[in-house]
């Protein structure tokens, strides 16, 4: 109750702040869905508005990446392992993902860790297993962890789809986008955990624009709202740490160290938002070896959005809200998901679909 009546002091303070109509976004779809959960939107004046960003892994990654996947997976000779929400998300074609392939005798596994692939390798000696890496910078540490092992094993029949993606460049590419009516964002807190504040201090200088770093309860959230319209009000555009007892400046030193010895920034392709300059993660030459890319030609993802309603593009890049959506709630649904913000746990159109029907 505490808690709750904090929450409800900071909205009214920030009610009495706001002066002027401000649009956010909160980059992280965990927070996507702690807003909806808790009504903290309904809680904003009427010219504070929120919408929401491409903070979901499992959403932006891309459907040629899907595609790969699936192709592998098809193949008897190859266990495709990866997280649960990935089992679900469909590639080019929306009626067909990796559960679908294991339906028709496929053989994937859901794996809670990824260091459970060394496991899988070890008792199909015979067989290619091959993880389909997702994630930002907070789950590149374990999949580093993993490259660094099998390199250290030597085993030779684990490999890795590699999908790992940056959050910064995302938030580069919706500032630039001249359709986007960002003026702040709510940062990610978990990670800038990982990460530190540097990145994000250099967004806000390259671009004047506010960004907080904010935690994931109500009033963490609330908090955050709050410190990114005082700035808007006051003219200011700075970095603000909301969440320092998790977040400090330098970050998970040790982590860090982990994703700059198996990775390096590449250009990336997310979906919805095309191809982001350095947008992503890529093995180093070191551990190229291990790249599940290598094992099937590349493949040329469909486009389906012609034929399809779903507007997933658009709401991945702030452009427009879930209930927006020709499909939303009937044609797409979570049990039949036409777009990746549907499946995932941390998608928007998922978010909505739980809470705002």
């Amino acid at each position: 109750m505490q808690a709750h009546a904090r929450t409800a002091q900071l909205a009214d303070t920030l009610a009495a702040l706001t002066r002027r109509p401000w649009t956010l976004m909160e980059v992280c779809g965990g927070q996507t869905h702690a807003i909806l959960r808790w009504g903290l939107d309904q809680l904003l004046p009427p010219g504070v508005r929120l919408i929401h960003g491409p903070g979901c892994p499992v959403c932006v990654t891309p459907a040629a990446c899907i595609d790969l996947a699936l192709k592998l997976a098809r193949r008897p000779d190859v266990v495709l392992c990866s997280y649960g929400d990935m089992l679900r998300v469909p590639g080019s074609d929306p009626g067909q993902d990796l559960l679908a392939v294991r339906a028709a005798g496929g053989d994937v596994q859901l794996l809670t860790s990824p260091l459970q692939a060394i496991a899988l390798a070890r008792r199909h000696p015979d067989r290619r297993v091959v993880f389909l890496a997702v994630g930002f910078e907070t789950t590149a540490p374990a999949t580093a962890l993993l490259a660094r092992q099998a390199k250290a094993l030597a085993l030779p029949n684990l490999s890795l789809l590699v999908a790992h993606v940056r959050v910064v460049p995302a938030m580069e590419a919706i500032l630039a986008d001249p359709a986007s009516e960002v003026q702040a964002f709510l940062a990610a807190g978990h990670v800038a955990a990982v990460m530190g504040t540097r990145q994000l201090e250099q967004l806000v200088e390259r671009h004047r624009v506010p960004v907080v770093v904010s935690g994931f309860d109500p009033e963490e959230l609330m908090a955050g709202l709050l410190e990114a319209v005082r700035q808007l009000e006051s003219g200011e555009a700075r970095l603000s740490n909301a969440y320092p007892q998790v977040v400090t400046s330098q970050g998970n030193r040790q982590a860090q160290a982990l994703i700059e010895a198996v990775f390096e920034p590449a250009d990336r392709p997310w979906r919805g938002l095309g191809v982001l300059p350095q947008g992503g993660l890529a093995l180093r030459p070191a551990y190229r070896h291990l790249d599940a890319a290598a094992l099937e030609p590349a493949v040329a993802a469909g486009d389906d959005s012609a034929s399809s309603p779903c507007i997933s593009g658009r709401i991945l890049r702030g452009l427009a809200l879930p209930p927006e959506c020709p499909a939303f709630g009937g044609a797409c649904t979570p049990q039949r998901p036409l777009g990746a913000p549907m499946v995932s746990s941390e998608g928007a159109c998922a978010a909505y679909h739980r809470y705002r029907r």
